[in-house]
């Protein structure tokens, strides 16, 4: 025993890495946020959504895509408002997500209430209203993003779509492609690719950047939402 400081603890020696060996430590992340999936190279792709500036995202594709985003983004710490008129599909995610905590709330299309978002308690918004959502009361601003789910291109997309920071595109048929080529500015390659997409596979995208990522559900995601799918 010494005197003021307890029990002289176990010896052993320093974990010690040489200085060349540090960059095999890196993550293959490239930011933080949601894990939404892996890239073309395994490696885990990741969708930084609590941001303090506004981030409009919009989605083309798939219910199941945008609830295993809204799952995951509870699970960061974000509060959900999914702005809905089919809450009836959203309702056993609702239940099911915070261990108890209202952390994911449903809200009738046109009333979805201020959310209160700041640092402390980002929030991300969900509207899942259909091929011509109307104007959302609740914009995206400091540490509250806002997601638009489209099943398909309908005519309001081009609108959401150059107002967008992200847009995610999942299959889609040949004359949407060409469409979504057009205003994403997509190369022959993706464009020709998305109509052969598999379940679960999106084209993440800005008219500068773009990279397909495989979203897998994890046990407890696939044992509430079943498997990956594009149709609803």
């Amino acid at each position: 025993m010494r005197g003021g400081f307890g029990l002289v603890g176990p010896r052993r020696e320093r974990h010690v890495v040489p200085a060349a060996d540090l960059d095999l430590l890196a993550l293959p992340v490239g930011d933080d946020g949601v894990v939404i999936g892996v890239d073309a190279e395994g490696r885990s792709a990741v969708l930084g959504i609590n941001r303090p500036t506004p981030y409009e995202v919009t989605l083309i594709g798939g219910l199941w895509t945008a609830q295993v985003l809204a799952l995951r983004a509870a699970a960061t710490g974000a509060r959900v408002a999914v702005e809905t008129g089919r809450g009836q599909v959203w309702s056993g995610l609702a239940q099911a997500a915070g261990g108890g905590q209202q952390c994911v709330t449903l809200h009738e299309v046109g009333r979805i209430p201020p959310q209160g978002a700041s640092a402390g308690s980002p929030v991300l918004v969900i509207r899942d209203c259909g091929m011509r959502p109307p104007r959302g009361r609740v914009v995206a601003g400091p540490w509250q993003a806002v997601l638009t789910l489209l099943p398909y291109l309908s005519p309001t997309a081009p609108r959401l779509l150059q107002q967008s920071s992200l847009v995610g595109v999942q299959r889609v048929s040949p004359d949407e492609a060409e469409q979504i080529g057009r205003l994403m500015r997509l190369p022959r390659q993706a464009v020709d690719s998305l109509p052969t997409l598999g379940d679960g596979v999106t084209l993440w995208c800005t008219p500068r950047d773009r990279q397909f990522v495989m979203t897998q559900g994890t046990d407890a995601e696939t044992g509430l939402l079943g498997g990956a799918r594009r149709i609803d």
